[in-house]
């Protein structure tokens, strides 16, 4: 039990050394994700004041503080909370013979660091693509994921809002995903999480990009705001999953963008339901909610 203990400790303490670290500017700029964050959120933000997709839309668009504070929760402050978990079941794992190599099929170290990263990147996008339309589908999971369907207008900071329990789904898919890669995970690999976040900003912004050709391999603002659609297709629980690829939407046939004006209802059958707070939404699908009433 002792060494369970000290490994929940340490992964706890290097967690928040290390996130205190990189707000003073004191790890590699390349890889100091608080900052770097902000850097790429204002960049987006700029974006979406000089080239408004949706002119009418505020540029403090409905919540925006709401989904701002929610960006630093999610990334940093549940990411502290959760970190000495993780661990621990790590040191199960090991203890039970449950290995990174346990289910390899490549071992990826060997090859030219950019084929790594692609890789790396490919496989931990189908993974999470795969996951999100698990959240869709599934009512259960459904109850967490309506917390970032609640958003009714759309901008950069509504990428990153979320209930604290897909961070808890996403993690064990995503570390077999690494284990299918010999548990290889590329000393770079701080890349590829920068350009995924890039991406999810641009997909939740106010701007209209398609990307011209790319539309058939990367995600966009478009494309993503019928993933919000208040109305769906009859008979779909869900479309366009992608996360930064929309490969895989278009692979199997979970694609739509019936047209590209920008203004349709966002959010979902029942949303008013939903809390409006934080504090609300943190308990979602866990607490029965009351129905509002006039």
């Amino acid at each position: 039990m002792e060494k369970y203990v000290d490994a929940f400790v340490n992964a706890f303490n290097g967690t928040v050394s290390w996130t205190w670290k990189s707000i003073l500017f004191e790890v590699p700029w390349y890889t100091n994700y608080f900052w770097g964050l902000i850097v790429i959120s204002l960049f987006v933000w700029i974006l979406e004041i000089v080239f408004p997709w949706r002119k009418e839309q505020s540029i403090f668009r409905k919540d925006f503080w709401l989904d701002g504070f929610y960006m630093f929760f999610n990334f940093f402050l549940f990411a502290i909370a959760i970190s000495g978990i993780y661990k621990m079941l790590g040191v199960l794992f090991n203890d039970i013979g449950i290995t990174a190599k346990s289910l390899a099929l490549i071992d990826p170290s060997s090859w030219p660091v950019w084929v790594q990263l692609l890789v790396f990147f490919i496989v931990l996008d189908f993974v999470q693509w795969f996951t999100h339309i698990l959240l869709h589908k599934f009512p259960f999971l459904w109850q967490f994921h309506k917390v970032h369907h609640s958003v009714k207008e759309m901008g950069f900071a509504a990428h990153l809002r979320y209930h604290w329990m897909e961070n808890i789904l996403y993690k064990p898919l995503k570390t077999f995903g690494v284990m299918l890669l010999g548990g290889f995970e590329p000393e770079q690999a701080y890349i590829v999480h920068f350009i995924a976040i890039t991406i999810g900003h641009f997909n939740h912004s106010n701007i209209k990009i398609t990307w011209g050709p790319l539309k058939y391999l990367v995600n966009n603002p478009v494309m993503h705001l019928y993933h919000h659609s208040y109305e769906l297709p009859k008979g779909k629980f869900g479309v366009n999953f992608g996360i930064s690829l929309s490969l895989w939407d278009y692979l199997f046939k979970t694609n739509y963008i019936p047209e590209d004006g920008g203004k349709i209802r966002l959010g979902f059958p029942g949303d008013e339901e939903l809390p409006k707070n934080f504090f609300g939404q943190v308990v979602h699908g866990f607490v029965k909610q009351r129905k509002n009433t006039p």
